[in-house]
């Protein structure tokens, strides 16, 4: 099966064609399709191209499932015999997203 490998939200990611994943935050409504321009590699097999960094030309449209928090991560600083403690909260915004076409 062929797969590329993109690189959104400072991380890199897997896909192939029907794969569903999380990434960084998109501004692109849901229902909408969104495109990944930074493609490191496409192909299967030995038929792989590898740019570097970057294939010129490819993309993969991928269409916009959910716009979700992720659970909520807990920060706790703590320094003894001082009675100090803090506590902090954060809920990374995400977006799912499932691959329709790999275009290389």
């Amino acid at each position: 099966m062929a797969y590329a490998i993109i690189k959104t939200g400072g991380k890199q990611y897997k896909v192939s064609v029907g794969d569903k994943f999380d990434v960084e935050k998109l501004e692109v409504a849901e229902g909408e399709t969104a495109t990944f321009d930074q493609v490191l590699a496409a192909g299967e097999g030995a038929t792989i191209q590898i740019g570097s960094p970057i294939l010129s030309g490819a993309s993969v449209t991928a269409t916009v499932v959910k716009q979700f928090k992720a659970p909520k991560v807990t920060a706790f600083k703590f320094k003894k015999r001082k009675g100090y403690h803090l506590t902090k909260g954060h809920r990374q915004p995400l977006t799912r997203v499932e691959v329709t076409a790999i275009n290389a």
